[in-house]
């Protein structure tokens, strides 16, 4: 994308739920990392994408690409998220799922993953139950 983009960050209950249950200073890094990470968008998208990573799904997603990322705020939080560009509108949209602990990431990513994509995943079955 070049030229002016606007950025959207938009969160889920969950993660509202989540930060307010972190301590001010963990708060503070946490809306921090997610600004500094979000201010990166277009100039230096490269730069975006080498600070998000993604977790293996284990899901079929029939041939489609998943958004869902992991941001490290600090050696014991992480952030899930989508980041989603629409070039219609010309913007890119963060949506904020979740913040936990790392040893909490494997679960909290596959569930927020099955929910994102259960239409998908739903469809394959029918596909496959037809077949």
């Amino acid at each position: 994308m070049v030229g002016n983009v606007d950025i959207l960050i938009e969160s889920t209950k969950d993660f509202e739920k989540d930060i307010d249950g972190l301590k001010d200073g963990e708060k503070a890094i946490t809306v921090n990392t997610i600004n500094d990470c979000s201010s990166l968008f277009p100039d230096r998208e490269v730069d975006l994408y080498r600070k998000l990573r993604r977790l293996p799904l284990g899901l079929g997603l029939n041939g489609y690409e998943s958004s869902l990322y992991i941001l490290e705020v600090s050696q014991k939080l992480r952030v899930i998220l989508t980041v989603d560009h629409d070039p219609i509108f010309r913007q890119v949209v963060f949506t904020l799922f979740r913040v936990v602990n790392s040893e909490d990431i494997d679960r909290a990513y596959q569930n927020i993953a099955e929910s994102l994509y259960q239409e998908i995943l739903y469809c394959d079955r029918e596909t496959a139950a037809i077949r």
